[in-house]
């Protein structure tokens, strides 16, 4: 595959994510207003586009309270900075099962399992310009921790977001997700040209070796626009990677919380950190307006909830 980097880059934040980060650094943000104003100090840093999750204020743990996320999105939109609203859906598809000899009943310390329209509530309260689509199913991590997105249920939520007219973000953690992913497209569920996110290193998807990767990206369509990142120590290297490859790129503490050796990162540094990698290989950081253009986003305001 020839070199055919990508001139124009936009920077996604993955703020906080959903992990157990919480007590490994005080920079991960943890309330709405925290998780907001680290949000706003990446998009003053370069980010173009800010993916939120929720956590529980008090013990950081991970959350799809719609409350929350009304409150963080309301944060955001009223702070008079300009940026594009990414949140997830991924949050409702998690499978603990007990031991090996009796997997059932399910474990319910970390099961979450919930419908369609209950996954999707916060999004048609909040209407983000972008929600996230997990588009397959995949062990994830912990030894008996699932990740759960059947075929039935990515359809059922891929045409609530179409519906709603919020673009998707299909996250592929391995080739077999971009498959089912142009299939959601041929079908109609989604609309192309679809915004892809490429997840690396993300046990147990697809590893983070470039050959992997050269193999995602070419499972992409040409007309889709589509972004990478990796984990840890590898986020910097991916940022370089995606943009040689012709990608857009992807930082923050959701998957990495480190910016050098002994040193706890921010948001906003591991922003800046991109910015420059970016601008040295000589290509320019389009800002949240050109985005807008680029996918065919509408800002809008939340839906006024009545009592």
């Amino acid at each position: 595959m020839p070199l055919a980097p990508n001139p124009e880059v936009f920077v996604t934040c993955a703020v906080t994510g959903s992990g157990g980060t919480q007590d490994r650094s005080p920079h991960v943000p943890r309330s709405p207003q925290q998780i907001a104003e680290s949000a706003i100090a990446a998009a003053k840093a370069g980010a173009a586009i800010v993916h939120c999750h929720v956590r529980d204020p008090e013990t950081g743990a991970p959350s799809r309270d719609p409350a929350l996320f009304r409150e963080l999105t309301e944060r955001i939109r009223d702070s008079g900075t300009d940026v594009v609203l990414n949140l997830t859906a991924g949050m409702g598809g998690d499978m603990v099962f007990g031991d090996v000899e009796a997997p059932l009943p399910l474990n319910p310390a970390g099961t979450d399992m919930a419908g369609a329209s209950v996954r999707m509530r916060h999004i048609a309260d909040c209407l983000p310009e972008i929600c996230t689509l997990d588009c397959g199913t995949m062990n994830f991590a912990e030894a008996d921790y699932v990740m759960t997105n059947t075929p039935g249920m990515l359809r059922a939520m891929g045409g609530m977001m179409t519906a709603l007219g919020v673009k998707p973000e299909i996250e592929a953690f391995d080739t077999g997700h971009l498959w089912f992913a142009r299939q959601l497209v041929d079908e109609g569920t989604l609309m192309g040209p679809a915004l892809v996110q490429l997840c690396m290193g993300v046990p147990w998807g697809a590893p983070d070796d470039l050959n992997t990767f050269l193999a995602m990206v070419n499972n992409v369509p040409d007309d889709w626009i589509w972004s990478a990142f990796s984990l840890g120590r590898h986020q910097m290297p991916y940022v370089a990677a995606a943009v040689l490859a012709g990608g857009n790129v992807r930082v923050g503490l959701e998957d990495n919380l480190w910016l050098g050796k002994g040193r706890l990162a921010t948001n906003a540094e591991l922003v800046e950190r991109a910015v420059g990698i970016i601008e040295n290989l000589g290509a320019r950081v389009i800002g949240p307006e050109a985005v807008r253009s680029r996918l065919g986003l509408v800002k809008r305001a939340p839906v006024q909830v009545t009592a």
